[in-house]
């Protein structure tokens, strides 16, 4: 197995000291932190061959072009998609799932359709649905949750009709870390000729994904949430569906021909992708899937796995203790302390050099499913270990202590 105090050393923002003390970061939920490897990739593209991509035959854009198409055909191979033509680069996960809203929705929605969530999706998973189910007259439902913010499979089939056209559900929640079954829910939608459109931001970066064995019909993920720059992201589709879409940004790039009155577009994938691209950001996520790759995502998976264990046995010691979510989780860990509010508690651990996520987390609809109006949340990433979690228990026992004197 990778070591991963070796995989740490790669990281270097977090040999720093924050507030007078050594940081631990434990939100790469929101965003992870980046390996020199990719640092260097991002640097070593605008010192050394900076150029448009596709447009120029000059030895700069074959090189820029050689690493953004090359990055492309990183991705096809990380989530084993069948081909680069169904790898869509956007700028990240909302931007794809607001793309697949807009083109696929709009034209296969209409009045007396029903669109079918989840109560743990990010808002990025649900106003864009909201947005065309307005626009088209299609009915939001919403899969109930469990006491333990698991969803199930008897629930997802009753729901699933002949009128449901979209199923968007999240692989894992942002907040409870749920892992839904998506393999099992996509074959639900299919029976019912229902498309399957699934938020991966939080499950690419900490599992190994294979979209065709999921049969998932779209799927989305971010760059920055995988060791890779912020800005950058991916749209996986499946290539019958896809052709058939039109895309929702026009200029530059994503034409073919274009006529006074009308024009038509390039083929897959770069009908979806007007205007210049993220080039430095492509090659970052190349530079980042080559990083993973090294260590290995079964790695990564279990050395997650082993750390949120151990941070759940060692919170839950702490009296006034409340974690959301189920047992069987990604590396995450939501939760409040009586009489804290989590705001207060993120900032009393920040003093402490320890970074924690505190907010709605952009779940509201889940927040009031969890009868609070806010949680604190540690994520982590495989750059963290068991020391980091020491720190953060014993951070929230002096948090716990401090909030007690004071009230």
């Amino acid at each position: 197995m990778t070591n991963m105090e070796s995989v740490r050393k790669q990281f270097p923002i977090l040999n720093q000291e924050v507030n007078g003390h050594p940081l631990v970061y434990l939100d790469s939920s929101a965003t992870s932190q980046k390996p020199s490897s990719v640092i260097d990739a991002v640097s070593d593209y605008y010192k050394q061959y900076n150029s448009n991509v596709h447009r120029g035959v000059h030895t700069l854009g074959t090189y820029a072009t050689e690493g953004y198409e090359g990055a492309r055909e990183k991705v096809k191979d990380f989530i084993n998609a069948s081909s680069i033509k169904e790898v869509i680069f956007t700028r990240g996960t909302t931007t794809a799932i607001n793309t697949v809203a807009s083109s696929y929705g709009r034209d296969h929605l209409q009045s007396g359709d029903e669109i079918v969530l989840t109560k743990m999706e990010h808002h990025s998973n649900i106003i864009p649905w909201q947005q065309i189910a307005k626009a088209t007259g299609a009915e939001l439902k919403y899969i109930p949750l469990q006491e333990d913010g698991t969803i199930l499979i008897e629930d997802v089939e009753k729901l699933v009709t002949e009128r449901t056209k979209i199923v968007a559900m999240t692989h894992v929640s942002n907040v409870l870390g749920t892992i839904n079954p998506i393999k099992e829910v996509a074959k639900i939608a299919h029976k019912q000729n229902a498309v399957i459109v699934v938020d991966g931001a939080q499950s690419v970066p900490h599992m190994r994904v294979d979209v065709q064995d999921l049969d998932a019909d779209f799927y989305a993920f971010s760059a920055h949430k995988m060791c890779g720059p912020t800005g950058i992201g991916v749209l996986y589709g499946k290539k019958s569906l896809l052709e058939k879409m039109e895309p929702v940004e026009f200029g530059g790039e994503m034409i073919d021909f274009v006529n006074l009155h009308d024009s038509t577009w390039k083929e897959l994938p770069w009908k979806f992708e007007g205007g210049t691209p993220i080039i430095a950001g492509a090659i970052g996520l190349g530079k980042a899937i080559d990083f993973l790759n090294e260590v290995g995502m079964d790695n990564v998976e279990a050395h997650e796995s082993e750390l949120v264990s151990y941070a759940m046995e060692q919170m839950n010691t702490i009296d006034g203790m409340t974690i959301y979510g189920p047992k069987k989780r990604a590396g995450l860990v939501t939760f409040n302390l009586d009489d804290v509010h989590p705001h207060d508690g993120a900032t009393a651990l920040d003093s402490l050099g320890i970074a924690v996520r505190a907010g709605h987390h952009c779940a509201q609809p889940l927040m009031r499913e969890l009868q609070v109006a806010a949680t604190a949340r540690a994520s982590f990433y495989l750059y963290n270990n068991k020391q980091d979690v020491d720190l953060l228990v014993d951070g929230l026992k002096k948090t716990k202590e401090y909030f007690g004197d004071v009230f």
